[in-house]
């Protein structure tokens, strides 16, 4: 009988499912080299790529792979009981993605859109939070993430990190916010620096600041409704 026992590093680099991933992406391996992946390893007479089209072969496909159970996995040669256990999480994992539907993204037409979003979040917190949320063309919320926590001024906020996650998120537009611990929205003078200096960057770049709110203890204050913007 052939020996296949080599072992996967014994390949050439570029020949490897797990470097061909790295630099090609999974679009472009085959069944069996994304098999050999979660297989991680074969057995004593046969490498990981052989075992995983050794599988394929005997189950008849890949569809007929899915379908079989736990208790069928186990008795193919080289599959043991955590291997088949690994294999039908990752199986169940992909019918999840494919009957699971990304929730309808959020819109921000006003000030208390944006207020609603993230008021029982931010209002109790004891340090200063900035967070950005970042909208497509229809004003959706695409994501959102926090760019800082402690005093807010501009060396902290740094208009540069603001836009540089918003190009890398492809956002249109962005909306700011941040909290006052003390409960008072009232903005301070850092406030309004950092907003007009966080306008003028978009501008540039061309990723509008739809506004900035301060949020206090259940309440807010819009930026833009004060004229800054």
């Amino acid at each position: 009988m052939e020996n296949h026992a080599y072992r996967l590093r014994d390949l050439p680099e570029e020949e490897r499912p797990r470097e061909r991933m790295v630099r090609l992406g999974p679009e472009a391996l085959s069944h069996a080299e994304l098999l050999a992946i979660l297989l991680r390893t074969g057995s004593r007479r046969e490498s990981a790529i052989h075992l995983a089209h050794r599988i394929l072969q005997d189950c008849g496909g890949l569809r007929r792979f899915a379908e079989r159970s736990w208790d069928e996995l186990t008795h193919i040669p080289g599959v043991g009981p955590i291997k088949a256990l690994e294999l039908q999480a990752s199986l169940e994992l992909g019918r999840r993605v494919v009957r699971s539907r990304l929730p309808e993204a959020v819109a921000v037409a006003r000030p208390q859109d944006a207020a609603d979003l993230l008021m029982e979040e931010l209002r109790h917190l004891r340090e200063e939070h900035f967070v950005v949320l970042f909208l497509n063309t229809k004003n959706r919320v695409i994501g959102r993430q926090t760019l800082s926590i402690g005093s807010l001024n501009a060396s902290v906020v740094h208009p540069r990190e603001v836009f540089r996650a918003a190009i890398r998120r492809s956002s249109a537009s962005i909306l700011c916010a941040h909290n006052h611990p003390s409960g008072d929205p009232t903005p301070s003078p850092e406030d309004l620096q950092l907003t007009r200096r966080l306008a003028e960057a978009g501008e540039l770049v061309g990723i509008e600041l739809l506004d900035h709110i301060v949020i206090g203890d259940n309440r807010f204050i819009s930026l833009k409704e004060l004229g800054c913007l």
